[in-house]
């Protein structure tokens, strides 16, 4: 997921100016345990530190000992922290907000009580919010022959279709890949609880707008191709990420199996998390489950999550040398990180009703809990991205690209990859209490190269000097009608 965090205010630097004399040894000491922290926890620091990872690790690393070596107060010092962090370039590993010492016991207020009768109230208590612009990444809108079917707003996704050359486009805007991003989502799922007589709580709330969420993307699917929409444009551009639903959508565009993208984490304590969560949940689809074939394909995925678990602490080589020296990376390197499936589990992916249980299949592959919705479209695909396309927007990328279910128009995506499979405390620096987060996992493409690195399309459209923003989205859709003659040219 791709978060996007208060950078901490100066508070921090004006209040230890305040408190005490700048100590430019804690500061490097600061500095030590922020270099010392990220060899343990950091999932991607050997991709990093390869020629394929973008940046000059050792450079990096001069300069900020330099920078904190002579820096003559607090907010010099702190600038150099900050600055080594953004030079890795990786949006999941950030900055946290700053925390005061607390003087007082916190008071935690009384949970809030959904009111059925009152779905607005509720969804926006309960954290619903568009955290994305509705509008499409280009403003297809505004362009000759474009009808808007529905809008995002009372819908939950925006759609409409455009024609040229004789083709009917069909286009849909994902904004943002996490239900809570669309209160449209959360307010169609009360209104389902409500009708099937289930109670209005904040689980059965969220469960419901999940699924509501994928309900209502095969519906807007089918409309286009009712309309009579031939190809589909899925637009995630200036997408930030989300959740899991990154790697759960592809299976709705198209009938054919599909893969999810290998999964690596850090080894660390936040693997040990993540298995134990894997393995609670096999547990639970072990014991409801009456297929022979679920249990043995369960049994199979318990043994393997228990061997990574005991497998927690052989993987820590000395990554001491990215602060020195690039290596070429390859994932059956010593990197410091443990196998843990797929992204959606321990399964790559698994076809409609497989095993004969959906809770057995939804344990091996997460996306299988959508399994209803599968193939909802299956004819051309497009998706639509730019640099500000970022974590679970990339997963949806790569697993359509490396799947061959669509191919990528517009430009490189932002290059954040895989960010948290599960919760992970901050690194908190002893003397500036400072506090980053960092990513404990990733996501490997097809070929075996880290999502990380950027996504890239296979039909650039760049802006351009000159351009306006309507004629790059013209354009756009002038390259895609032109890749589809061409597709339609060739021998089959």
């Amino acid at each position: 997921m791709r978060l996007l965090l208060p950078i901490a205010l100066s508070l921090l630097t004006s209040t230890a100016s305040a408190a005490a004399p700048f100590d430019r040894k804690a500061w490097q000491q600061d500095y030590s345990q922020l270099k010392s922290e990220l060899v343990d926890r950091y999932a991607n620091l050997a991709w990093k530190a390869s020629d394929a990872g973008g940046i000059d690790l050792p450079a990096l690393d001069r300069n900020t000992e330099a920078a904190v070596a002579s820096a003559s107060d607090d907010t010099q010092a702190a600038d150099a922290i900050r600055a080594f962090i953004a030079g890795f370039h990786d949006g999941h590993l950030s900055e946290l907000p700053y925390l005061a010492v607390a003087t007082t016991p916190s008071v935690e207020p009384g949970r809030h009580v959904l009111d059925p009768a009152a779905p607005i109230k509720g969804c926006a208590a309960l954290g619903y919010a568009s955290t994305g612009s509705v509008a499409f990444s280009l403003p297809l809108e505004g362009l000759p022959g474009f009808k808007l079917i529905l809008d995002g707003l009372g819908s939950t996704f925006r759609a409409g279709t455009i024609t040229r050359s004789g083709v009917m486009l069909g286009i849909i805007r994902i904004q943002n890949f996490r239900a809570r991003a669309f209160p449209a989502a959360c307010l169609h799922a009360w209104a389902d609880l409500r009708q099937a007589g289930r109670a209005i709580t904040r689980d059965s709330v969220h469960g419901a707008a999940e699924l509501r969420w994928f309900q209502d993307m095969a519906a807007e699917i089918r409309t286009l191709r009712h309309t009579g929409a031939t190809a589909l444009v899925v637009d995630i551009g200036n997408d930030s990420g989300g959740d899991d639903s990154g790697d759960w959508t592809p299976r709705l565009f198209t009938e054919r199996p599909v893969r999810s993208a290998r999964l690596l984490m850090a080894d660390a304590s936040d693997a040990g998390r993540y298995f134990a969560d894997e393995i609670r949940d096999i547990n639970e689809a072990l014991a409801a489950t009456q297929s022979h074939d679920a249990k043995a394909a369960l049994t199979d995925a318990r043994s393997f999550f228990s061997q990574q678990t005991a497998a927690i602490g052989e993987h820590r080589c000395d990554l001491s040398w990215v602060w020195r020296e690039q290596r070429a990376w390859s994932p059956t390197n010593c990197n410091r990180l443990l196998s843990a499936g797929y992204a959606g589990g321990y399964s790559a992916g698994l076809a409609r009703s497989a095993l004969g249980d959906s809770k057995a299949a939804a344990a091996l592959s997460s996306a299988s809990t959508v399994q209803s919705f599968f193939g909802s479209w299956t004819g051309p695909t497009y998706v639509l991205a730019d640099q500000r396309s970022y974590s679970s927007a990339e997963m949806f990328a790569a697993v359509m690209q490396d799947n061959r279910i669509a191919k990528l128009v517009g430009n490189r995506t932002g290059g954040d990859g895989c960010g948290f499979m599960t919760k992970s405390d901050p690194i908190i620096l002893r003397h500036s209490r400072l506090r980053f987060r960092v990513p404990n996992c990733m996501r490997l493409r097809a070929e075996g190269t880290n999502e990380e690195a950027g996504i890239v399309p296979d039909i650039s459209v760049p802006p351009t000097e000159g351009e306006s923003e309507r004629a790059r989205a013209e354009r756009a859709l002038l390259a895609i009608i032109n890749d589809l003659a061409g597709a339609s040219r060739k021998p089959h």
